[in-house]
């Protein structure tokens, strides 16, 4: 089963060069131990909610707004689609994710079509 890995993280917070350079390495390690366990599928890292647009339509029209969906203390900054047994196989590999350390990793099942 599918499941995308939604990582939640405070993109306000401020860190030094070097963990930021540990951060990026540990998702590296991430992907590619996913990668040879053959349960990674895809994943990108977003750009900062300043870049978000929102469409919603209303009544035919269509309204856009800057910025996310919601205000919220952690914002979507990446995600991981995965490839798992099950549920607990997927909460397993969600918590070798390096910002379950730092921000939310919501694992959520992709609709099988």
């Amino acid at each position: 089963m599918r499941y995308a890995m939604l990582i939640c993280i405070d993109e306000t917070e401020v860190v030094s060069h070097e963990e930021a350079v540990r951060r990026s390495d540990a998702f590296d390690a991430f992907a590619a131990r996913a990668g040879a366990r053959g349960m990674l599928l895809g994943g990108e890292r977003l750009r900062p909610t300043a870049t978000a647009t929102s469409v919603r339509v209303s009544n035919g029209d269509v309204v856009i707004a800057d910025g996310p969906f919601a205000e919220t203390k952690e914002q979507m900054g990446g995600f991981f689609l995965v490839e798992c047994k099950d549920l607990d196989e997927a909460i397993a590999l969600a918590a070798e994710l390096p910002a379950a350390e730092y921000g939310t990793i919501e694992v959520r099942p992709v609709w099988e079509r």
